[in-house]
């Protein structure tokens, strides 16, 4: 939240009690925490010399204010035919109303005042948590925080339709500033898949063209794809599944066998067809139906059961629970989905259009070019596997032998990363340091990652939000990095390489940077509370210890190949100020 003229109190108490409040009631919503500024409160210094002469206890002026800030019910007054409610008004609203608090009276009648004891002053409450942005300065904001299976980007949608509504109700000069939005990624991911989907049917339309040369043939197999996607989403709906990476993914994958089974059945009639046609000459209308009709009884059949054995082959995914479940049960209920519509469409509506679209003139396979190029590559390669069978044989033992090695060596990944566009950085200070010097620290940093050409804005968090789902320290810093388009980076460099130039660039005295992304930060905490991709946890009842060994492992670590930023946890330092009561 960004404001001309207003100072970081005053944001605060705006976000607090007029857009906190608001956001909170959209629809899918669990709450909105407040992060940066300072909470406004009145603080009373009292004299303790005052206090002992006037014969008063602490105690005794935090009642007198806690009962002068109230407000009380008087009843009904009936006056000139009409009723009037009685209330008594008597919340605090100023300085004044607490340093004319009377405390008591003295022993004449005269009341003594709290201004009589103490100061009275507007202030912050100790903050645990602060808010930068670009290295501008600290800022104001809220996290709006999404309810547990909640669509995010219809939530993301109805909390941007809600700000619109709120902003004429802001103070002139108050504006509502998004800085992290989800709906990006969103977007782009469905997008590429969506995409990906498009391609893969114009693909498939060329190559079927090429290699039969009939045109009505692609016709035929084009129409098959969007219904059994059709049929796909209709289910995602009845089973209230989302469009979502995994989903779509799912529905990817399927395209493939959606159109082997398509080629099969085209190719099949086309064979037959072009059979008949230099048997005969020329054929009827009812010749090409009842051929068409034989061509899909030959081939049919099995390509509906290959289709459900494949349905078959998914079941050990439907049975993953946990994490592995969350993310992959869609996956596999989209390629069923897309699965089951193809084999409703191959034994109802494909046969129907093959006798509809099933003709002209069919070329037997030794008249189409392409297939008579295909097979002078191809027949040599086969009479001479067939001749040297031993050979053959043992060139593909000895090349699976080959695999187990590099197959070893091969790395393993629970999910394939995905670039999610932006940048967390994660550095943690030393235990102990105050929130002034993290502040200091925090704008310094964004000051730099801000300086770098592809970085669009920098908004810096350290410490806690307002909620209790948020309990980091102050020596935890959290950094979103929002990069500009590709298209305006510089030439030749990747997304590594502009972590690998900030992290060089952020080598600061008592700093350990940490290097990952927003969405998978988050689930990473959450699953293992781990804050970077790859950790580890030694378990014992001494946390001195435990810290001990954890600062010998980060040592060791450093020294392995490809670790990047080691850094063990260091959570048993901190400074005290103990007071010992003299009894």
């Amino acid at each position: 939240m960004e404001g001309k003229n207003f100072d970081q109190g005053a944001l605060r108490s705006i976000q607090d009690w007029y857009i906190r409040y608001k956001l909170s009631s959209v629809d899918g919503v669990a709450e909105v925490a407040s992060i940066g500024g300072y909470v406004k409160q009145y603080q009373v210094d009292v004299n303790p010399t005052d206090l002992h002469a006037y014969n008063l206890t602490v105690a005794d002026v935090v009642n007198a204010i806690q009962k002068s800030n109230n407000e009380v019910g008087g009843k009904i007054l009936e006056v000139s035919d009409a009723e009037y409610f009685v209330r008594g008004q008597g919340y605090i609203k100023s300085t004044d109303d607490i340093e004319n608090t009377v405390i008591k009276n003295g022993a004449n009648g005269i009341p003594i005042l709290l201004k009589n004891m103490a100061k009275v002053q507007i202030g912050g409450d100790i903050r645990r948590g602060a808010l930068e942005k670009n290295g501008e300065g600290q800022a104001v904001g809220g996290i709006v925080v999404m309810r547990t299976g909640e669509n995010a980007q219809k939530v993301i949608e109805r909390v941007k339709e809600k700000i619109k509504e709120i902003t004429p109700g802001l103070p002139t000069g108050v504006e509502i500033v998004t800085s992290y939005d989800r709906s990006t990624l969103i977007h782009e991911a469905v997008g590429t898949l969506e995409r990906a989907l498009i391609e893969a049917s114009i693909t498939v339309a060329i190559m079927v063209m090429i290699f039969l040369l009939h045109f009505r043939s692609i016709i035929r197999i084009l129409i098959e794809l969007p219904i059994a996607i059709l049929i796909a989403f209709i289910l995602m709906y009845l089973f209230n599944i989302s469009s979502n990476i995994m989903s779509l993914g799912g529905i990817i994958l399927a395209v493939g066998v959606i159109v082997d089974s398509s080629i099969v059945l085209v190719e099949n009639a086309y064979r037959n067809l072009a059979k008949a046609i230099e048997e005969k000459g020329h054929l009827t209308k009812q010749e090409y139906a009842r051929i068409s009709i034989d061509s899909a009884k030959q081939v049919g059949r099995a390509i509906f059961f290959s289709e459900l054995i494949i349905l078959v082959s998914f079941l050990p995914v439907f049975m993953l629970t946990g994490q592995e479940g969350k993310l992959f049960r869609p996956l596999a209920f989209t390629k069923s989905f897309a699965m089951l519509g193809s084999a409703i469409v191959v034994i109802s509506l494909i046969p129907v259009l093959m006798t509809m679209l099933m003709r002209g003139n069919f070329k037997p396979e030794d008249k189409n070019p392409t297939t008579r190029f295909f097979k002078r590559l191809y027949e040599p390669v086969i009479h001479w596997v067939l001749k040297h069978r031993k050979i053959t044989i043992g060139l593909n033992l000895l090349a699976l032998l080959i695999t187990i090695p590099m197959i070893l060596n091969t790395g393993s990944e629970f999910m394939p990363p995905l670039d999610e566009g932006s940048i967390l950085y994660m550095p943690v200070t030393l235990p102990g340091a105050s929130i002034t010097e993290v502040n200091r620290i925090l704008q310094e940093q964004d000051k730099i990652i801000k300086s770098v050409p592809e970085v669009h804005h920098v908004l810096g968090k350290t410490g806690r939000a307002e909620t209790a789902t948020d309990n980091a320290p102050l020596s935890m810093i959290e950094t979103i990095i929002l990069l500009k388009p590709k298209s305006e980076w510089r030439k030749g460099i990747t997304k590594q390489d502009i972590v690998a130039e900030l992290d060089k660039k952020l080598q600061i005295p008592g700093v350990r940077n940490g290097w990952t992304q927003p969405i998978i930060n988050r689930i990473n905490m959450l699953s293992t509370g781990v804050r970077t991709d790859i950790g580890f946890k030694i378990f014992g009842p001494d946390l001195d210890t435990l810290e001990a060994y954890a600062i010998k492992a980060e040592g060791l670590l450093k020294t392995v190949n490809g670790a990047a930023d080691v850094v063990a946890e260091r959570v048993q330092n901190g400074y005290y100020l103990d007071i010992q009561i003299s009894r």
